[in-house]
């Protein structure tokens, strides 16, 4: 599957929202205030973003929440739908443009839209390319007991469990070394 340049930053862009989201009441939320969302807003190189508000901060938390949906979805036709509705809401108007130095690329969202819409649009689009391509499966949650975080798996043969196999993956391939090492001690 080829995935050009502004797909998987939208990819990206959809993984670090939805992981933005308090996983329990212990874990605080990610996107706490506009400050929070105007960070998110410059880490992902958001193109055509005004001066956001609590209106766009709630506005985005509710989009996340859609996001989320879609990566627990059971398969394709439950994502393909949440998709259509998150991406029809939106306004999507896909336009061609080649701003900040990047060649020709598509931008689904309107002109002057809102930063909610301009992520349900672009990343909804992204998310739709898997559902096509018939790689929904691609879209997980990390099956580490303690996470849950959502990533995409590109890996060649489909085979990533963890959001991080530096930290999630290693963590959990160490405690059952350990298991193992220390049931053969008996």
């Amino acid at each position: 599957m080829l995935i050009t340049h502004d797909t998987r930053c939208s990819l990206d862009t959809v993984v670090d929202l939805v992981n933005t989201a308090a996983e329990d009441d212990a874990t605080p939320d990610g996107l706490p205030d506009v400050a929070a969302l105007e960070g998110f807003v410059r880490k992902h190189e958001i193109s055509d973003i005004g001066v956001l508000s609590e209106f766009d901060l709630s506005a985005v938390r509710k989009i996340r929440s859609r996001f989320a949906g879609i990566f627990a979805a059971p398969d394709a036709r439950a994502a393909a739908g949440m998709i259509n509705d998150l991406v029809a809401a939106a306004g999507t108007t896909p336009r061609l443009t080649d701003h900040d130095g990047y060649d020709w690329h598509v931008h689904y969202f309107a002109p002057g839209a809102s930063v909610a819409d301009h992520l349900a649009a672009d990343c909804g689009m992204a998310l739709a390319f898997f559902v096509v391509a018939g790689e929904q499966e691609r879209l997980r949650r990390c099956e580490a007991p303690d996470c849950r975080h959502a990533f995409v798996d590109l890996s060649r043969n489909r085979s990533r469990r963890y959001c991080d196999s530096r930290t999630c993956g290693n963590r959990l391939h160490v405690a059952a070394y350990r298991a193992r090492r220390k049931e053969a001690a008996g």
